[in-house]
């Protein structure tokens, strides 16, 4: 068992196969809550986590268009986009442990990130599952990368990472998540249509866990939260801030349109 949580982090980020990827987390995070790991370390973490073979990586341009219809061609290429996102998410949460865990950052912290990546293991393996009883599994089609250029553009400052990672790209997910299980639900999928549904709720939590501790940083530096956030986000997230919002579930994680609205895009 690794003697501190960055060498613990570290341990999931250089493993490759998603299967041991969340085993690790799971226990990884068990562990941490239940006091058998409690030193932060200094184990620094790779520029990039370890991959599998497959997917095949490719850039956002150059993926193909999924369709919207109900066939499990259709099903199954939205659930591995999904499964692709929370493998990433598992990572974030884990390089956010290591990166900046001489930070100087209330133990809290770690524990909500500790938290969140159980929470997108638990993701993950329930979309690979659901993947399985239609027929396909993780690997089966390309993804692309854009989850990591984000966290790379990102890793010199915490504020930065959590002004994009949790408060741009997981509240896309709060967005457009109420929208795809309605139609899911409309093809007679109810099994991923409750999946997603899980995944929505805890994703509230977890922006939630972004606004409040990029509002510590804010603190700690004397910045105004908005003013701040809007800032970094021009500077650093390659896209655009889309509406429609889910304002109910940003409201549930006490992300104001005070943030969003000024940078929003139709």
């Amino acid at each position: 068992m690794p003697g501190t949580l960055s060498a613990a982090a570290v341990a999931v980020l250089t493993t490759a196969a998603p299967t041991d990827k969340v085993a690790l987390t799971r226990r990884f995070a068990a562990d941490w809550s239940a006091g058998r790991i409690t030193a932060l370390g200094d184990t620094a973490p790779p520029d990039r986590p370890a991959r599998p073979e497959r997917p095949e990586l490719r850039l956002p341009r150059d993926m193909p268009k999924r369709g919207r219809g109900g066939s499990a061609q259709n099903r199954i290429a939205l659930l591995h986009a999904l499964a692709h996102i929370e493998l990433n998410a598992i990572d974030l949460a884990w390089d956010l442990c290591a990166r900046f865990a001489g930070a100087a950052l209330p133990r809290g912290f770690f524990d909500d990130w500790v938290r969140v990546a159980d929470d997108e293991a638990r993701h993950f393996d329930l979309l690979e599952r659901r993947m399985n009883a239609l027929g396909a599994a993780y690997g089966d089609l390309p993804a692309h990368d854009g989850l990591w250029q984000s966290a790379q553009a990102t890793a010199h400052d915490l504020a930065a990472r959590l002004a994009v990672v949790p408060m741009v790209l997981e509240a896309r997910g709060l967005d457009v998540t109420p929208d795809t299980v309605a139609r899911l639900r409309g093809f007679g999928d109810a099994e991923s249509a409750g999946i997603l549904r899980l995944i929505h709720d805890d994703e509230i939590v977890h922006v939630a866990a972004g606004r409040r501790w990029f509002e510590h940083v804010c603190g700690e530096r004397g910045a105004e939260p908005v003013a701040l956030w809007q800032e970094l986000v021009r500077r650093y997230f390659r896209g655009q801030v889309k509406r429609p919002f889910n304002i109910d579930g940003r409201l549930r994680a006490g992300f104001g349109p005070e943030f969003y609205e000024p940078l929003a895009a139709d």
